[in-house]
């Protein structure tokens, strides 16, 4: 899907220097840059998820270490 993509000079200033040092395309570090926060996005969503099931099991035994 083609689409349009509006920066201020100094995101395209800031694009270009990425891809010239990458030798890369600017497409290819903006689809770069969008896996990499898709990524980060659901890993926190799953390390949330995790934490919701085990925090609550664990939770007097962690009160017990806890030294305050």
């Amino acid at each position: 899907m083609a689409m349009t993509l509006r920066l201020t000079e100094e995101d395209n200033a800031r694009l270009d220097e990425l891809a010239e040092a990458e030798g890369r395309s600017k497409q290819e570090v903006l689809r770069l840059a969008l896996a990499d926060r898709w990524a980060r996005l659901h890993k926190q969503e799953q390390l949330d998820e995790v934490l919701g099931r085990v925090l609550p099991r664990y939770r007097g035994l962690l009160d017990r270490m806890d030294p305050v």
